[in-house]
Order: structure tokens, then C-alpha cells, then sequence
């Protein structure tokens, strides 16, 4: 289990952050890997762009140019609250089915994680007058929100979906990865320039800011996660986190590895986030959850909305 830890977060810092020989080398024999990927990229990019396809309903894209999360889950639920007859949609990563699948619609919830995924699930949790669906196929699940009353989307994870006439938000880290490579040789799951070409740009501390609050604490607490980038988590952990155990991002706990790692590492809780907690549910065990508010900025809200009113 340590192995594992020590692998996940190795490969964030050879991404993100490479400062020894060793990861600097290894990212500079990646990179014809990488102009590869990005040529790749870049023609599906403009292929899409030739063939974009309007629905006639307000959608709204939230992403990101790097691999795994800078808060666009959080952001998006935060986001999504400020209106009315919402449907989310996203692709459903780590979940254990196939094809198109409601998870909620208005709030009622009509599947379980597994089916789901865990994001999706945190969605349909955190928006109880929402509809959410998991799709592979985008375009089919926006014309199946349109059919169910949606009157405004929200594409999590969909700068990529060049095909799909939307606004496209894109979160900057922040801190900026030091390193400015694509795929394998560095963060970018498509190049920087691409920034350019975003409705709106949006950046932690200047248009939106994080609160977290620690629920249900104990003396002895263990961090287990299974979110891209876990020490992001760093900053907000108290001092009696006793360890941390990290799991590869979408993975799907069983009870009993968890009960185990309580034993093991002699914890009176499970310190986790709202996206682990989802698949946690039903668990009989001690928990003790992360909970992240996202506030956004006044400007930022009049900033969507204006975008919002040019678009109809």
C-alpha cells in the first residue's frame, strides 16, 4: 500500500514539479512522445472545429489544460447552484458501466457510484434540483437533457469536445506547473497556447477561493484518497493525521481494505474527501470528511453571465 502511495505521488511530481536529474532526463527522452500526442491533439481539435455542432441551449464547458483536478468539481457545483433547470454531464471516469446512464434527474437519484462514477454521484448529491448523466457520447446526453427540461448545461471536462459549441471556462493551476510539457513529458493533456482560445480564464485566489472545514474530527485520523494530485490536500490537514494512503484518482474502495488500514495504522477515523466519501456510503466505519466550499467572485459570476447573454 505504501508502494502504491509513494508511485502515485512520484509521477505527480515528475509531471508537475520534475527537479532531479532522473525526472528531468526522463521528461526530455518523452518528448517526441509528446509532439506525437500533441499533433494528435491538435488535429481533433481542428477536425471538431469544422464540424461544430449547435443544440440551442446555453452550455457551459469546465476544464482544465493539465491532467487531474484543479477544483472543477467543486467549482462547477458551486457555479451550477447560482441557476435554475441544470443538467450536468460528464464522461463518468471510473465507473463500472457502459453508455448512457441518468444518475439524477431533479434531484431524485436513480443509480448507485458504482454505476456512476464518483464525481457524477458527488454532483447528484451536492445539486438536488439538478439532472446529471454520464456519457461517453456528449452530444447524445445533451440532446437527452434537452428532452428532460434542462434549460442550461454544464460539460465537465469538455474543452476537448471541439464539436460542441459552448462557452469553454478553463482553470489555471495555482500554483503553474514548473513544467510545460504535454503528455508524457509533462502536465498538458493539450499545449499552453490553447489558453488562448478559452471564453474565460479563471485562476484559485484571484477569481474564486476554497473554504474547508474538517467534519466530524477525532484524535488520530488517516488521509485516504483516491483524487489526481493528493498533496494539494497538504495545506488543510490538521496535525493529528497520523498518515496518508493514496489510491490511483477514480478508484473504488471496499470496506474491507479500509477496515483493514484502520487496524493497521491504529486510527479512530478515516480522514477523506467529499468525492471519496461517495463511494464510501453504506460503510460501516469511522469518517471524518474534507469539505470543500468554492466561493466565487462577484466579477467572475458577471463575467459567465455576460458570456451567458452573448451566447443566446
Amino acid at each position: 500500500m505504501v508502494n502504491r502511495s509513494q508511485c502515485i505521488l512520484w509521477v505527480e511530481a515528475y509531471l508537475f514539479y520534475p527537479t532531479s536529474f532522473l525526472t528531468k532526463l526522463l521528461s526530455y527522452l518523452l518528448l517526441p512522445l509528446s509532439f506525437l500526442y500533441c499533433a494528435v491533439v491538435l488535429w481533433k481539435r481542428y477536425w471538431g472545429g469544422k464540424h461544430q455542432r449547435s443544440f440551442n441551449i446555453p452550455i457551459i464547458s469546465i476544464g482544465n489544460l493539465t491532467v487531474g483536478g484543479n477544483g472543477k468539481t467543486p467549482f462547477c457545483i458551486a457555479l451550477a447552484k447560482e441557476y435554475k433547470d441544470v443538467g450536468v454531464i460528464l464522461r463518468g471516469y471510473g465507473r463500472k458501466s457502459e453508455g448512457l446512464i441518468l444518475v439524477s434527474e431533479r434531484g431524485q437519484i436513480l443509480c448507485d457510484t458504482m454505476a456512476s462514477g464518483d464525481e457524477a454521484m458527488l454532483y447528484a448529491k451536492s445539486l438536488p434540483n439538478a439532472t446529471v448523466i454520464v456519457s461517453e457520447d456528449r452530444i447524445e446526453a445533451i440532446r437527452i437533457a434537452k428532452k428532460k427540461g434542462v434549460k442550461l448545461i454544464f460539460l465537465d471536462d469538455g474543452f476537448s469536445k471541439s464539436n460542441i459549441a459552448k462557452i469553454d471556462i478553463l482553470m489555471k493551476p495555482n500554483p503553474e506547473p514548473s513544467n510545460s510539457f504535454c503528455l508524457p513529458s509533462g502536465p498538458y493533456r493539450e499545449p499552453c497556447f490553447l489558453y488562448n482560445r478559452a471564453d474565460l480564464v479563471i485562476c484559485e485566489n484571484e477569481d474564486f477561493t476554497r473554504h474547508v472545514e474538517i467534519i466530524d474530527p477525532t484524535p488520530r485520523m488517516l488521509l485516504v484518497t483516491a483524487i489526481s494530485k493528493p498533496s494539494r490536500l497538504n495545506a488543510y490537514l490538521p496535525n493529528n493525521v497520523i498518515g496518508k494512503v493514496t489510491f490511483e484518482d477514480h478508484y473504488m474502495y471496499t470496506e474491507e481494505e479500509l477496515l483493514s488500514l484502520l487496524e493497521t495504522h491504529q486510527a479512530s477515523s478515516i480522514l477523506t474527501t467529499q468525492k471519496d466519501a461517495v463511494k464510501m456510503a453504506g460503510f460501516e466505519l469511522p469518517l471524518s470528511l474534507l469539505k470543500l466550499d468554492i466561493e466565487i467572485t462577484e466579477q467572475t459570476k458577471a463575467n459567465i453571465n455576460t458570456l451567458l447573454a452573448l451566447k443566446r
